[in-house]
């Protein structure tokens, strides 16, 4: 039987908030935290004190990951995925629990991890391949692989420090993809880079994961997780509430919590770029109809509200699945010509696109909505933000019992001829 190339059981991860560590700067802070330690612990031993919380961001996690399979890591924010990669990545420990992870381990978390920001990139990629365990020679040889990967030849014996957020993250890929690990570790990371170089870096790591290496991914890009993973897990709040073919788990997590959303308003706090930021999506009937259910005969808008907080080119984008999580269709904004020229201006604005009345067959939907600058940038992504229902009003037809089947039911326009 074929051992598994990472093993995880029992898994917790703690930690203390609420309590931050004082930081003594000179000898009278010292003291004086000194004299009053005493008059603390009386006061905790009454019941007084509640200055610290334990949080559990991960509750007893057990999974295992086969040689040569891609595991989609997916949640909401604060779920304990890139959590439990930090502690794959042995960037940080259990609280309880153990690990297993067989042969060379190569891991791209935050942008820049592993990197020694004083030593160029070419003396960065001999000591990441170093920490793996390989020899001067074994790395020399991949070397212009890793370069031309991340398109850094003018650059490659600056000092890292000097590089951009773009050049940072191109290299780090380069030399976690391309030096010789058996798995691979990716967080969101590559959310950073542009449309061109994250489909680049998929490729990668389907040819990594052709090749018999392992590949764990954490992403909210809920497309790449579709067509690159295997195998999904879900976790929730620090559970591992699914775990299995990714087309389930997917699906259980298009359907958490109630079976329809079809409005999101965003908080301030949601806010993640100075370019612009969503407000509000919603879905609602062309004639104004609101509520969980929506009819396949009247035109479907779907409304994204923005904010835009410095002059850009900026689109909407959005991806519709069925209840399977097969991709139904896909569209932007800036598919339109005019669209597409415009600048928008700093302030409010509503994109709508209108689906056509029978189109969709009845059935379950999801949208995954995107914000992007200049046709090629895509700066925010919420992952099956929507969902909603389409009730197929399909007038039966005497002596025909079955409803139209697949995932729409277009109304076609038919002709007959006698030839």
């Amino acid at each position: 039987m074929t051992q598994p190339a990472i093993k995880v059981e029992g898994l917790w991860k703690e930690y203390t908030v609420g309590a931050a560590h004082d930081r003594h700067t000179t000898f009278y802070d010292l003291l004086s935290q000194t004299l009053k330690a005493p008059f603390q612990r009386l006061r905790a031993l009454g019941g007084s004190s509640s200055e610290a919380e334990q949080f559990f961001a991960l509750r007893d996690v057990n999974f295992e990951v086969q040689p040569g399979e891609v595991l989609g890591i997916i949640g909401r924010n604060g779920a304990g995925k890139s959590t439990l990669l930090k502690i794959l990545s042995r960037i940080t420990a259990p609280t309880k629990g153990r690990i297993e992870v067989r042969g060379k381990l190569a891991s791209l978390l935050e942008v820049g991890t592993g990197f020694h920001p004083e030593l160029s990139g070419r003396e960065n990629i001999f000591l990441n391949g170093a920490i793996l365990g390989m020899t001067r020679k074994e790395v020399a040889k991949k070397l212009d692989e890793i370069v031309a990967f991340a398109e850094i030849e003018r650059f490659i014996d600056t000092p890292v420090k000097r590089y951009s957020s773009g050049m940072y993250v191109r290299l780090a890929f380069a030399v976690a993809a391309n030096i010789e690990a058996d798995a691979l570790l990716v967080d969101e990371v590559l959310a950073v880079g542009d449309a061109e170089f994250q489909k680049r870096c998929l490729d990668k790591m389907e040819e990594v994961a052709n090749g018999g290496r392992t590949v764990v991914f954490v992403s909210h890009n809920i497309s790449a997780i579709r067509s690159l993973c295997s195998k999904g897990l879900l976790l929730k709040e620090g559970r591992v509430e699914n775990i299995g073919p990714i087309g389930s788990v997917l699906e259980n997590y298009a359907n958490e919590g109630n079976c329809s959303i079809n409005e999101k308003i965003f908080t301030a706090t949601k806010q993640k770029t100075t370019v612009a930021s969503l407000n509000r999506v919603a879905v609602r009937q062309k004639n104004g109809t609101q509520g969980e259910r929506l009819s396949s005969i009247v035109p479907v808008h779907v409304i994204v509200d923005m904010f835009v907080h410095e002059a850009a080119r900026v689109g909407v984008f959005i991806h519709c699945y069925d209840e399977q999580q097969i991709m139904v269709f896909s569209s932007g904004s800036f598919f339109d010509d005019q669209l597409d020229a415009e600048t928008l201006n700093p302030g409010a604005h509503r994109f709508i696109c209108e689906i056509p009345g029978r189109l969709l067959n009845d059935g379950n939907f999801a949208l995954d909505v995107m914000l992007v600058r200049n046709r090629n940038e895509v700066f925010a992504n919420e992952a099956s933000i929507i969902r909603f229902r389409i009730d197929d009003d399909f007038a039966v037809i005497p002596g025909w019992q079955w409803r139209p089947a697949g995932v729409i039911r277009p109304h076609l326009n038919w002709k007959h001829q006698v030839i």
